[in-house]
């Protein structure tokens, strides 16, 4: 997806509740306009793929999955074009619907975004393994969209797992997305609940080349070695749907797993620099491998130190997460870290990562990887406390909406 520079924010502007009409170096406010010296800060919702996956990842993000609470496909059908119409204004800086001026009704837009630029926001929608049942599509299932099996550290809890359908908000604004999300559950009234939602900061992996690794919760660099957005022969052979991949109706697409990974980190605070980087197999403030100076030098899982002992650990992150480890398996990571307040029922802080990763099979990419995590030395500083999988169709066409193929074949 196209990216266009980022706009400074935009000033106070008057006429609060009035609509926005966003064009090139002016921003209007009903009769009102003022100047701004950039480009919007737009990513093209329309394209052959939807944004908010091979786009360069956004500093924040908002993720809601949706329990729908009507079987009549009609209803389903009628949400999603309503919520295409809106996420396209909203991905172009504009009210979620035209502003009636009417006094009397309710407001098209819920407003909180008003003076905000667009912050590059995307908007990315898919379907759980529950929704083709709910909507009379059970032999339209993908035969990828598995049921996940259980791994290694999950404790998961169903009010934060699963989900009919997938929403997912990302831009430099954290307001921004909470826009995005406010709007769409209120279009989805009396069709779609939210059953559990994760707000998100400070993305944990870097898509691509114009990015710094960023850092995770525990301090380390992580996605270092991620596909790049820019690698566009490793996009298609792992994360998009491929041209005979069945069934057609998700070709283009591709299927997002999320995990509500939480960090132990009262446990990590305590333990030496030395074992932290056993851990991850990685130097703390470099984020070069053991035993190598560079963050980008590659990974020798082959090298040995005066001992005869492996320089990264046998059971070190990144040795059991590597492709090389994998035959040759890759996902494509697009995560978040997360801090959402304290547990009250052991007076911690309840942080960490929500880990969201893109793939072209879940069932030959992301299972044999988190199976062969389970002999992860960081097992012993995390839990996994939330899931969901997901199959996310193609993008959206001029003048269509999401899931159309699905609907109309």
């Amino acid at each position: 997806m196209a990216r266009v520079s980022r706009r400074r924010f935009l000033g106070s502007l008057g006429a609060a509740g009035a609509g926005i009409a966003l064009t090139t170096g002016t921003v209007g406010f009903g009769n009102a306009s003022h100047e701004v010296e950039a480009a919007p800060a737009i990513v093209l919702f329309e394209g052959t793929h939807q944004a908010g996956i091979g786009t360069p990842a956004q500093e924040r993000m908002f993720t809601a999955a949706f329990d729908l609470t009507t079987n009549r496909p009609d209803d389903v059908l009628a949400m999603l074009k309503s919520w295409t119409k809106a996420a396209r204004r909203m991905c172009a800086g504009e009210p979620a619907g035209p502003v009636s001026g009417s006094p009397y009704l309710p407001p098209a837009d819920t407003g909180e975004a008003i003076g905000l630029s667009a912050a590059n926001l995307t908007v990315t929608v898919g379907f759980g393994p529950g929704f083709f049942d709910k909507v009379g599509l059970q032999g339209a299932r993908p035969a990828a969209l598995i049921d996940l099996p259980t791994f290694a550290g999950d404790e998961l809890d169903p009010d934060r797992s699963g989900g009919d359908v997938i929403v997912q908000a990302c831009a430099d604004d954290a307001q921004v997305t909470f826009h995005a999300i406010h709007n769409l559950a209120r279009i989805a009234r009396g069709v779609a609940v939210i059953r559990w939602s994760q707000l998100g900061f400070g993305r944990t992996s870097s898509t691509s080349r114009t990015q710094e690794t960023p850092r995770n919760l525990m301090g380390f660099k992580d996605g270092t070695n991620n596909i790049k957005t820019e690698d566009d022969d490793l996009m298609r052979e792992h994360v998009w749907v491929g041209s005979d991949d069945q069934p057609a109706w998700m070709r283009d697409g591709t299927y997002m797993v999320a995990r509500r990974i939480r960090m132990l980190i009262e446990v990590w605070d305590r333990s030496s620099l030395a074992d932290q980087e056993q851990t991850f197999g990685r130097a703390k403030v470099t984020g070069a491998p053991l035993g190598q100076s560079g963050e980008f030098t590659p990974v020798d899982l082959d090298a040995r130190d005066a001992r005869g002992d492996p320089v990264i650990p046998e059971r070190a992150h990144i040795r059991l997460a590597s492709h090389t480890t994998l035959n040759g398996i890759r996902i494509l990571r697009r995560g978040y870290s997360f801090a959402d307040g304290m547990d009250i029922h052991t007076g911690q802080l309840d942080t960490g990562l929500f880990f969201i990763c893109f793939q072209r099979d879940p069932a030959s990419q992301f299972v044999p990887l988190q199976r062969n995590l389970a002999r992860d030395n960081l097992n012993e500083y995390i839990k996994h406390t939330g899931s969901g999988i997901y199959a996310i169709p193609p993008g959206v066409q001029p003048g269509g909406y999401w899931g159309q193929t699905l609907f109309e074949g």
